[in-house]
This record gives C-alpha cells, sequence and structure tokens, in this order.
C-alpha cells in the first residue's frame, strides 16, 4: 500500500500541468488523482484500482483496473466475441441482461479495465460464509435478498440472475474461456452476473498438475442453482434457466461461420491461444453445425447436467478461497462487516444495549422449512423492546467474525452446528434457543472492547426484513403445500413436448413436466414412459431416464419412432405415461396423456405443454 501510495504520487505531478481524456472512454476527461481512493487487487498480476476526479465538477468520480503482466487483446477479442452474441441474441428478441465492459490494451502486456460498479466476485460473497462457503448452497442468494430486501425487488434481481447466467454459460462455453475461479466471476447487486479475465480461452485449459482446473464444461454450481430454482428444489424457474441456454446455443449455432471468419482474420495477431487452425477447430466443435436444432438442445441439457453435477468446480473454488487468505481479514471501513446487513452501525449510532435475549423461535419456509430466533432487544432511553430475527447461521458468523477481530481474547463457546439426524426439526431449534441464549449472555457480559464493537451492535441492528416480519406469534406455513394435507388419488401436472417427423421417423422430444403431484406429498422420482397404439405385442415402448426427487423434471431427451410412414402414424396414437421409480416398492402412476397423432401437422415441428 506504501508503494502503492508513493507511485500514484509520483503520477499525480503529470495532473500539475495537464488533464487527460481517458483512453477507455474518451468523453470522460480525469484532472487529477484521488490517491487515497486507488487501491489494488489481489490477484497474481496485483491489478491497480486507479481512482481519477472528473473535470465535470458534475460528473461521478472515475474508476478504472490498469494491469501491468498480461496480454489485454486476447480479452478485448473475447469482449468483443460476446458482444456480437449478445446483438444476435437481442436481434432475435431474446435479452439475456448481459453486463458487457471496456477494455482497452494501451501497450505490451499491459492496458485498462473498466470497472462494473455495484459488483462482488464470487470468492468475496462466498468467504462472508468461512473459507468453505463455496461448498454451501445459499450465500449468492441471501447476499442479493440483502440489497433485495422487498419480494419484488428479489424476484427482479433472481430473473436477472437467472437470464444472465444462462448467456455466460452459453458465451463461455462457445468460445472455451478457461480458468474459470470464483474470483473471475462477478454478481451486481441487480443480480446480473458477468464474467472478467479471458486469459485462458478456445479450451486451453489452466493446469494442476497433469489435471484440467476446468473440469467442467462451464460454471454452474449449486448456489447458482439455488438462486435460479427459488430454494434446494427443482422448480419451474429451471427449466426456463435451461430453455433460455439452449435458445440462446441455437441462435449462435445458426451465426457459426460468422464467428469462425472474424477469429480467423486474428490467426496473424500472434495471440498466443489463437495461433492455428486447431484454435479455430475448438469453436467449430463446440458449435456442433452438422445437428439439428432439437439435437443440440438435447447436448447443451447434457452439458448443463454435466456442470451442475461437477464437485471439481466448487473444489477449484476452494482452492482460491484457501490461496487468497494471505490477502483476508474483516472488510474494510466501506463494505458490510456481515454478510446480511448492507451497513455497519455502532453503539454510538443506535444506543447502548440494556438487555438482549433469545426470545423465541419460528418455523419459516423461504422456499424451504428452516428455523429463525427472535431476539428481543432493549436499549437504554427506550420503553418498548426491539425485536430481530437472526438464523443460527447469522448467529455462527457473528461468532467467527468475533474469533478474527479478537483473536487473543477468550469469546463464549459457541453452540456444535453438527447435528445428528434432520436439523430443520422443532426439538433442534429448541435446544438451540437455549444455547444462543446463554452465549448472548456471555457475550454481553463480557470486555466492553468485545461486546460493544460495531460487529456485535451491527449484527443486533433492526433490518429492514425484521420489520417486515409478522408479528412474533409464528407464521403458518401455507395451506397449499401442507404435507399433512395429502391429495389423495389426485394425478396432475403439465407436460412440455416436441413432435416432429423427417425420413420416416417420428421423433418426441420429452423437455420438462411441472407441478406432479403425489399423493403422499412426498417428492417423486418421475420419468416418462411412451407407447404407439395400438401395439399388442408392446414393441413400441420408449422410456426416458429418471430424474430423482423433484416435482419439476427436465428431461429433453428424444425419443425415437423409426420406419413409419405418415400414413400409418395418422391411424396411431401417442401414449404417455409419467411414473416415479420406487426402489422398495412398486413404481406408481403420476399422470398420462393420449394424443391422435392424426390431429397433428407432422410436416412441421410441434412445440405445446399438455395436461396430464
Amino acid at each position: 500500500q506504501v508503494a502503492l501510495q508513493n507511485g500514484m504520487e509520483r503520477v499525480q505531478l503529470f495532473f500539475l500541468k495537464n488533464k487527460c481524456r481517458l483512453p477507455l472512454n474518451p468523453s470522460l476527461v480525469a484532472k487529477e488523482l484521488n490517491i487515497k481512493a486507488c487501491s489494488f487487487f489481489s490477484s497474481n498480476a496485483v491489478p491497480l484500482k486507479v481512482a481519477l476526479i472528473n473535470a465535470d465538477p458534475l460528473g461521478e468520480e472515475i474508476n478504472v483496473m490498469f494491469k501491468v503482466g498480461e496480454d489485454l487483446r486476447q480479452d478485448m477479442l473475447a469482449l468483443q466475441m460476446i458482444k456480437i452474441m449478445d446483438k444476435i441474441w437481442l436481434q432475435e428478441g431474446l435479452d439475456l441482461r448481459m453486463v458487457i465492459f471496456k477494455c482497452l490494451s494501451t501497450g505490451k502486456d499491459r492496458g485498462m479495465v473498466e470497472l462494473v460498479p455495484a459488483s462482488d466476485t464470487l470468492r468475496k460473497i462466498q468467504v462472508e460464509y468461512g473459507v468453505t462457503g463455496s461448498f454451501k448452497d445459499k450465500p449468492l442468494a441471501e447476499w442479493l435478498r440483502k440489497y433485495n430486501p422487498t419480494e419484488e425487488e428479489y424476484e427482479k434481481a433472481s430473473e436477472n440472475f437467472i437470464y444472465s447466467c444462462a448467456g455466460c454459460c452459453v458465451a463461455t462455453y462457445v468460445l472455451g474461456i478457461c480458468d474459470r475461479h470464483n474470483d473471475n466471476i462477478m454478481l451486481r447487486n441487480t443480480g446480473h452476473m458477468f464474467h472478467i479475465d479471458f486469459g485462458k480461452f478456445l479450451g486451453h485449459a489452466q493446469m494442476f498438475g497433469s489435471f484440467k482446473r476446468d473440469r467442467a464444461p462451464f460454471v454452474l454450481t449449486s448456489d447458482m442453482a439455488y438462486v435460479i430454482n427459488g430454494g434446494e428444489k427443482p422448480t419451474i424457474r429451471f427449466q426456463l434457466f435451461v430453455d433460455l441456454c439452449c435458445q440462446a446455443y441455437n441462435l449462435i449455432r445458426k451465426h457459426a461461420s460468422l464467428f469462425l471468419n472474424l477469429l480467423s482474420l486474428m490467426l496473424s495477431s500472434g495471440l498466443p491461444e489463437l495461433s492455428g487452425i486447431q484454435d479455430l477447430k475448438y469453436v467449430q466443435d463446440a458449435l456442433q453445425p452438422q445437428t439439428t436444432d432439437a439435437e443440440a438442445t438435447i447436448f447443451f441439457t447434457r452439458l448443463i447436467e454435466s456442470s451442475l453435477g461437477s464437485v471439481a468446480t466448487k473444489f477449484n473454488f476452494f482452492i482460491h478461497n484457501l490461496a487468497q487468505l494471505r490477502f483476508s481479514g474483516l472488510p474494510s471501513n466501506d463494505e458490510p462487516i456481515l454478510s446480511f446487513s448492507a451497513k455497519t452501525y455502532s453503539l454510538k449510532q443506535d444506543g447502548r444495549i440494556k438487555q438482549v435475549s433469545v426470545f423465541t423461535y419460528q418455523k419459516r419456509y423461504n422456499p424451504d422449512k428452516h428455523y429463525i430466533y427472535v431476539v428481543r432487544v432493549l436499549r437504554e432511553g427506550q420503553v418498548e423492546p426491539t425485536f430481530v430475527f437472526r438464523t443460527f447461521d447469522e448467529f455462527q458468523e457473528l461468532h467467527n467474525k468475533l474469533g478474527i477481530l479478537f483473536p487473543l481474547w477468550k469469546l463464549p463457546g459457541f453452540p456444535n452446528k453438527m447435528v445428528l439426524g434432520r436439523t430443520h426439526i422443532k426439538d433442534v431449534a429448541a435446544k438451540r434457543k437455549v444455547e444462543l441464549n446463554s452465549y448472548i449472555q456471555s457475550l454481553m457480559n463480557s470486555s466492553p472492547e468485545v461486546a460493544e464493537c460495531d460487529l456485535v451492535y451491527t449484527f443486533f441492528h433492526p433490518l429492514l426484513r425484521d420489520d417486515k416480519m409478522e408479528g412474533i406469534d409464528g407464521i403458518a406455513r401455507p395451506a397449499d403445500t401442507s404435507p399433512s394435507s395429502p391429495t389423495s388419488g389426485k394425478v396432475g401436472g403439465e407436460v412440455k413436448l416436441s413432435i416432429s417427423y423427417r425420413n420416416s421417423t417420428l421423433f418426441i422430444m420429452v423437455m420438462h413436466i411441472k407441478d406432479l403431484v403425489t399423493e403422499d406429498g412426498a417428492d417423486p422420482n418421475p420419468y416418462v414412459k411412451t407407447y404407439l397404439l395400438p401395439d399388442t405385442h408392446k414393441t413400441s415402448k420408449r422410456k426416458t431416464k429418471i430424474s430423482r426427487k423433484t416435482r419439476n423434471p427436465t428431461f429433453n431427451e428424444m425419443l425415437v419412432y423409426s420406419g413409419y410412414s405418415m400414413e400409418t402414424l395418422k391411424q396411431r396414437e401417442l401414449q404417455l405415461s409419467v411414473l416415479s421409480a420406487e426402489s422398495l416398492r412398486e413404481n406408481f402412476f403420476l399422470g398420462g396423456i393420449t394424443l391422435p397423432l392424426k390431429d397433428f401437422n407432422l410436416s412441421k415441428e410441434t412445440v405445446n405443454w399438455y395436461r396430464l
């Protein structure tokens, strides 16, 4: 930091006699540096954050990154390719809400990069939940909820996340962008996700010994899926995400020659990772030019499944968190001190706490069942106490950060998080209420340096969500999702099919199913079975794979019937059944439909939802 300050003071001498137009955006003029606001990033090249004072008195401060040690021409090329993809999608009416920032190489292995405001790296978000935060599902959702506290704001941010994540998955796969870790994937407060740092592309993966660091086709982790689904279980929102990915992928495939021609023009530029025909072949293979849109949809769906199931990506993120620990500690003053509070609060601001206790606990569904603890806080000068609502994980975060802040103090013992069996049950919540109350009593009776620090006062400061909580009498679960009221004997749901015919072959693509119903309220293991009737010998049976524990499965699987003339099919009916595969009992029926094929124009593809 001292070296940075000294160096910036030398640069400031330039501004004594000069103003400077910003190379990234020549319409902006800087009159001097704001040296105190300059800093550096902790990645290998240690790029600088340069803060410049705008010559326009009404203009905002100008923040850019200056980087030395990497060929930014490659970043420029990758960003131009992504910008062209976005233009293609927009022309076709598909807005994936991409964040496109500017990048300019200003010399050999050096250049400027635009800094996107109100954004953080996934690493920074995840390590709020400890070094193993990359293995947890809720950090991204809770971070977005912190900046979007109302339901309407959070829904909009979640939607932005779904669309932009789909665009990122397709763009990074097609361009073979590698060395993907949680320090070069970023998230805006508004939910827009975007990638930075394109030093490895066209499939040139970062190596870890003899292993590729990038083992998944693209980055799609369970904490991203948690935001997409709106919880732990698959919902129709994930089906929207899959459809967006496949639609975006097929639109880019139609322009395969454009991308190959543009990249081929750069072969003589001297970029180390774009030097020969084999590099272009990566993009050609990724775009699958010989396949139909339906086959490409199936292919990309399998890529999504592969990426989502990759433990290697989370492990890569975890290794990156460890590597960055040398720069760690508590956030600086201008950053949130707790992951669930956007600001820092103090005793001076809020008033001294006289009494605090864990008053009760409540069951919540958001959307998954969990318990939240109601904390009663009474301050000096207040007649009535305030109530704040905190989860067990938030208490854990407070304890962990107190340990960082006061490494030499003996802090009270924190309740054990490990519980044999289920954690979200009433008995566990009742036991934890007593333990957490004992913990905060010990904490508030400890040394004033600890009990009166900003971290503790921020924890007990009322948040917007606390004001919106419905009293302290507990919140009942919505009746329509109660497992105690089973839907006896009911079947329900809808299935999305694509039906087409060519070369004497009938193609049935089973795409999605939504809103399946079971008698016992448990999540089924659905699969689809079809027949072409009449079929006395049952030779026309076709089946999809089994989806596990979901009412909203995505299949995108093709069931094929070869050797049938159009006239023969007009006399047949497609019988489709949805069943649940059970290991300890007989498979049971979830719903079905019979579709007379004479009702379809088989000369063109029909895509539709059908009620079971």
